[in-house]
C-alpha cells in the first residue's frame, strides 16, 4: 500500500485568505465516519430533500445500517469486496453507498446510461459480488447475476421513496414509478431487505483502505478503474468544503449524476462530511431545479457550463426567488461570456471554475473566492504540487509557455485497477515525487493561475462526460458494414462538443446510411457517447506511418 502524508496540507500564502487557511489537516477517519457524526450530530435535520419527500439524518443513518447488515449476513460482503451501484440520483443511492462503506466493501459507481455489455465489462474487471440497482435498469445488469462475479441483486425504485402528493413538482413518470406489489423480480427489493433488520460487524476499515473504484475511460479505448481509499477521496472533500466556505447550514442542489465523481463529492461525500443538506434532482430539468432552489432555499449549485447555460437560460427565470444562492460552481469547458455576464448582472453570481478528474477526486485546482478569474482552471489547492512540463522530455517549463499538467497531491489515486501497464504510463517521477499525468495541455500565467489550451489525449467533452474516441472506435468496428472508423469532436451548441463518426464502409455493403449507423449506435452505447453524426468516406487520411490521421480530421471538422 502507497504510504499516505500525514502532515498538514499548504497552500500558497498569497491565495490563504477570506476565511481559507494556509494549510488543512485531513481528518484520519473514513467517509462513513462523516455520515455517523453528522448523524450523531443533528440527527433529527433533514439530510436529503426529494422532491416533496424529506429524509432525517436519524433514519437515513438507520438504514444504513441494516443495509450493511443485509450485505454482509445474507450476500457475504466482506471487507475490501467490490459492490456495484447502477442508479440514477435518489436517496436509495446515497443509503446503498454508504451501506457499501459501512460493510468494509468497495463502491464501484456505474454510469446508469450505460449497456448490458458495457455493464458486463465493468462487473467483470472489477470482480463485483453485488450490486445495488434502480427498477428502470434492471434488465440491463440481471443477466449477469451468476454469469459474472456478481451473486446478488438488490432493487430499489425511485417512486419508493416518495410520497403520493407531488407537492407541486412536476415529477417525471419514471421517476414516480414504484417496485411492482406482486409477481417475479430479478433479485430482492430494497425494502426486503431492510426488513430483514440484519445488524452489520463492527467497521474494520481503515483511512487506506480501498473505498472507491470509479471507472473512467482512456486512449486504450477500455475503460479502467481508478484505485481510491478513503484518505485519498477525503483529502479532496476535506480541501474542497474548507475552499468554498461550505458548513453544516449549506444546501446542495445535487443535478450533476452521483454516478460520476464531480456529483459523488459535490452531492453526497461533502454534503455528509458538513453536515449540510442535499436536495436531489434524478434527471436535469431546468425548471424543476428553478423551483427547488426556490423551495429549499439551496446555497451551493454545482454544474458543467453547459448546464449553467441552459438553466440561467429560462424565461421566466427572474420571476423565481434565487437569493439564496451563495456560490455556483463547476467545470469542464469554458463558460460563455454572455451567460457568465447574465448570472452576474442579474443575480450577482460569479461562476467559480475549478479542475479535476476522476483520478484526482475531482478537486485539484480551482479559482479562490475572493480571486476568480473567469476563464482560468484556478490555482493549486491544499497540497497540490502541479506543474507544466514538455510531454516528451518531462522538463518543468517557464510560466507562461503551454505544456501537460502534471499534479502530485493527497487525493491522487493510487492507480488503475488491474492495469500496470497503465500506470506506467501514467505515473512519473519528478524530483523525488510521483506525479500524475493528466494529458491536458496548459499554461500558468502571471498569477499563478492555469489555464487551459488543448488535449494531449483525444477526449470529447460532450456536456461534461468524457468520451474517449477509442472506445467508440472499437465498438464501431463491430458493425457488420463498417470497414474503418475515426471518432472526433464536433462543435455543439447545447452539447459545447458532440460525438461524430467518419466511417469508410465495406465494399459490398455501401448501401448502408448514415441512419443506419446511429440507430445501430443508439441500440449499443450509451447515449452519451453514441455518435450524434456519420460522414461516410471513401477512405480516411493517413500518416507517413499508416495511421489515420485523426487530428487532420479533427481541424477539418473544426473549420467548419
Amino acid at each position: 500500500m502507497v504510504e499516505r502524508p500525514q502532515s498538514p496540507l499548504r497552500l500558497d500564502r498569497q491565495f490563504a485568505r477570506n476565511g481559507v487557511p494556509e494549510c488543512l489537516h485531513v481528518p484520519h477517519t473514513t467517509l462513513f465516519d462523516n455520515l455517523e457524526m453528522s448523524a450523531r450530530r443533528f440527527p433529527d435535520k433533514t439530510a436529503i430533500y426529494f422532491y416533496n419527500a424529506a429524509v432525517s439524518y436519524a433514519a437515513l443513518l438507520h438504514d444504513v445500517e441494516r443495509m450493511a447488515g443485509y450485505l454482509q449476513r445474507a450476500c457475504g460482503v466482506q471487507r475490501g469486496d467490490r459492490v456495484l451501484l447502477f442508479s440514477q440520483n435518489c436517496p436509495q443511492f446515497i443509503a446503498a453507498y454508504f451501506a457499501i462503506l459501512r460493510a468494509d466493501a468497495v463502491v464501484v459507481p456505474v454510469n446508469a446510461m450505460l449497456l448490458r455489455e458495457e455493464v458486463r465489462h465493468i462487473a467483470t474487471d472489477s470482480g463485483a459480488v453485488a450490486a445495488f440497482c434502480a427498477h428502470e435498469l434492471v434488465g440491463e445488469i440481471a443477466p449477469l447475476v451468476g454469469k459474472t462475479t456478481l451473486r446478488h441483486l438488490i432493487v430499489h425504485a425511485y417512486g419508493d421513496a416518495l410520497p403520493d402528493e407531488a407537492g407541486g413538482f412536476n415529477v417525471p413518470d419514471a421517476v414516480r414509478e414504484r417496485l411492482p406489489a406482486a409477481g417475479t423480480l430479478p433479485g430482492t427489493r430494497w425494502h426486503d431487505a431492510l426488513a430483514q433488520g440484519q445488524a452489520p460487524a463492527p467497521p474494520q476499515a481503515q483511512p487506506d483502505d480501498l473505498c472507491l473504484l470509479p471507472y473512467t475511460s482512456g486512449t486504450t479505448g477500455a475503460p479502467k478503474a481508478c484505485m481510491h481509499t478513503h484518505r485519498t477521496v477525503m483529502s479532496s472533500v476535506a480541501g474542497s468544503r474548507l475552499w468554498r466556505h461550505v458548513n453544516a447550514e449549506s444546501t446542495f442542489l445535487a443535478s450533476a449524476p452521483f454516478f460520476h465523481l464531480l456529483g459523488l463529492q459535490g452531492g453526497v461525500n461533502g454534503v455528509f462530511y458538513a453536515g449540510g443538506t442535499v436536495v436531489i434532482l434524478p434527471r436535469w430539468d431546468k425548471e424543476t431545479a428553478a423551483q427547488l432552489i426556490e423551495r429549499y432555499r439551496v446555497t451551493f449549485f454545482g454544474g458543467p457550463p453547459p448546464m449553467m447555460v441552459d438553466f440561467f437560460s429560462q424565461p421566466d427565470l427572474a420571476q423565481r426567488d434565487l437569493s439564496s444562492l451563495a456560490l455556483v460552481a463547476g467545470g469542464g469547458a469554458a463558460m460563455p461570456e454572455g451567460t457568465a455576464r447574465l448570472m452576474r448582472e442579474q443575480y450577482g453570481l460569479e461562476y467559480a471554475e475549478g479542475y479535476g478528474l476522476t483520478e484526482t477526486a475531482a478537486f485539484l485546482l480551482a479559482n479562490p473566492l475572493h480571486r476568480l478569474k473567469p476563464g482560468c482552471l484556478g490555482v493549486r489547492t491544499f497540497g497540490v504540487d502541479a506543474r507544466i512540463v514538455d510531454p516528451a522530455t518531462l522538463q518543468e517549463l517557464p510560466q507562461g509557455e503551454t505544456g501537460e499538467i502534471v499534479a502530485h497531491g493527497a487525493q491522487i489515486m493510487l492507480g488503475y485497477w488491474n492495469k500496470p501497464r497503465a500506470n506506467e504510463e501514467s505515473f512519473v517521477v519528478i524530483d523525488g515525487k510521483r506525479f500524475f499525468r493528466t494529458g491536458d495541455l496548459a499554461y500558468v500565467d502571471e498569477d499563478g493561475y492555469f489555464v487551459m489550451r488543448d488535449r494531449l489525449k483525444r477526449m470529447i467533452n460532450a456536456s461534461g462526460y468524457k468520451v474517449w474516441p477509442a472506445e467508440v472506435e472499437a465498438m464501431l468496428h463491430g458493425h457488420p458494414a463498417i470497414r474503418e472508423a475515426c471518432v472526433i469532436a464536433s462543435r455543439d451548441q447545447r452539447r459545447g462538443e458532440t460525438v461524430k463518426a467518419v466511417v469508410v464502409l465495406m465494399p459490398a455493403m455501401r448501401d448502408t446510411t448514415e441512419a443506419d449507423i446511429l440507430a445501430w449506435c443508439r441500440e449499443r452505447m450509451a447515449t452519451y457517447k453514441a455518435p450524434r453524426m456519420v460522414e461516410i468516406v471513401d477512405a480516411l487520411p493517413r500518416t507517413a506511418t499508416g495511421k489515420i490521421a485523426w487530428r487532420e480530421l479533427q481541424e477539418l471538422e473544426l473549420q467548419k
